[in-house]
């Protein structure tokens, strides 16, 4: 047990990648290429924190995108405004629908020669126009949202209303730059065209990053970060997340029920793993989680085997693992306080509080019908019965009759030893466990197998 124990901690944390490493004040460039999707938000936040986490100088988005999920852009959105690095976005050739709301949440927007940005109306999830109730709300929430990202981050608030919805009419001085029925899209002379001594939208034309790189100033140092199977997965991962903690409980407490099973604790440290690893992926959880994993761990196992009836190191111990849990999954970012706020912790909370009411059912049914099965004696038995012809010799120099009394020398989980008439056997319960000093009976007699209750004085 013990053996399996460290071979589950050793799982858990090898299976967290090393952070990659970065020049400070490098400039951290992320790929948004494609559709606008939850998976692709999980990269910018990735992004974001880790630009964060080694002081970059500034953030530049490499846009490419015909648009996607609104729900996405929105917490992209979010992500974009509440960091202080400065931010860049460079229109690799189309910045339409989703991906013109998040260039506008970034502050200096620059174009391909090709670039194109705009055309922000809400879509349904087929490409269909909404129904008119839901357009009218999704247009008034979403131009909304687009004018306070363009306003702070230092756009023409008219712009977002103009790409956005089509009865807006955007004008600047006398010139006429969208009139009603159109949905603004603007190309990238347009976008760059000035007003007044300003811009319109685009700070310039840029044939290429490097180029963006040099005329804005920053560092030549860049350090890319691109979309990975491994991105994919850990979406995945995550939204199942409350059935990976349900797995990794159910697992764990069917190995301390039938020690020497394997099995059992194997899949634990895989569902305990896949969480920890894809909330590190995803930019939720770093190595301060699976350490303080750890620790509650070895604070539990120690409760069962060094010093058993202790009580205050499993309670340490399950506070740990349970924090750890929670934690992996709040959504924080460097350099905020390290209590998170209960918008923050209200979502994680809500997940573990499901996986831990689902686990006490499922327990609660393995504990009652579980040691009925055959599976389950069979697991015990070999658990529980040396194998080789020593069980048998046993049996034969001390025979023991049904209703025969006797104390457990340790205690049963539910196998162990007792000592019945003088001697000491090797013993198991039908799945209940029992305390070291407890009186027992013998119950059955399976084989080699002594199966014992626990019983009262008289």
């Amino acid at each position: 047990m013990k053996l399996r124990a460290l071979l589950f901690l050793l799982a858990v944390i090898l299976s967290i990648p090393p952070a990659r490493a970065a020049e400070q004040g490098s400039v951290y460039v992320i790929e948004l290429h494609g559709e606008v999707s939850p998976a692709q938000f999980f990269l910018l936040r990735r992004g974001i924190k880790e630009a964060e986490r080694h002081g970059a100088s500034a953030v530049v988005l490499d846009i490419d995108t015909l648009g996607g999920s609104i729900a996405a852009a929105i917490d992209e959105m979010d992500a974009l405004m509440k960091t202080t690095i400065p931010t860049f976005t460079y229109v690799n050739n189309k910045a339409l629908s989703a991906g013109a709301l998040i260039s506008l949440a970034t502050q200096n927007i620059y174009m391909s020669p090709t670039g194109v940005i705009g055309a922000a109306a809400p879509v349904s999830a087929g490409g269909e126009d909404l129904s008119k109730t839901e357009n009218e709300k999704a247009i008034s929430a979403f131009s909304a949202l687009g004018r306070a990202a363009a306003q702070k981050s230092g756009h023409n608030p008219a712009l977002a209303d103009s790409f956005i919805r089509k009865e807006a009419q955007l004008k600047i001085g006398e010139v006429l730059i969208d009139g009603p029925d159109t949905l603004l899209t603007l190309s990238a002379q347009e976008a760059a065209r000035q007003f007044e001594g300003k811009p319109l939208l685009a700070r310039g034309i840029e044939p290429s990053l490097d180029a963006l790189l040099h005329d804005a100033s920053l560092p030549a140092a860049t350090v890319r970060i691109v979309p990975s199977g491994f991105e994919l997965l850990a979406f995945w991962l995550t939204s199942i997340a409350p059935f990976l903690l349900l797995g990794g409980i159910v697992c764990a407490f069917l190995e301390f029920k039938t020690p020497g099973a394997t099995l059992p604790g194997v899949a634990a440290a895989v569902c305990f793993a896949l969480f920890f690893t894809s909330n590190y992926i995803a930019g939720l959880a770093g190595w301060e989680v699976v350490v303080l994993f750890a620790l509650g761990v070895g604070l539990l196992i120690s409760e069962v085997f060094v010093h058993p009836g202790t009580v205050l190191p499993g309670i340490a111990g399950i506070a740990l693992i349970f924090g750890a849990l929670i934690w992996a999954m709040v959504d924080r970012y460097p350099g905020e306080p390290l209590l998170p706020t209960s918008g923050e912790i209200l979502m994680p909370l809500l997940k573990f509080t499901v996986a831990i009411v689902l686990a006490a059912v499922v327990i609660a049914l393995l504990a009652r019908f579980l040691p009925k099965t055959s599976f389950f004696r069979r697991v015990v038995l070999s658990a529980a019965t040396p194998s080789g012809a020593s069980g048998i010799v046993a049996e034969e120099r001390f025979p023991l009759a049904i209703g025969t009394r006797g104390t457990a020398r340790t205690t049963l989980r539910p196998s162990g030893k007792a000592e019945i008439e003088g001697q000491l056997v090797d013993v198991v319960s039908r799945g209940d466990f029992i305390q070291q000093g407890a009186l027992l009976k013998v119950v059955a007699i399976e084989g080699g197998r002594v199966v014992i209750a626990a019983c009262s004085a008289d």
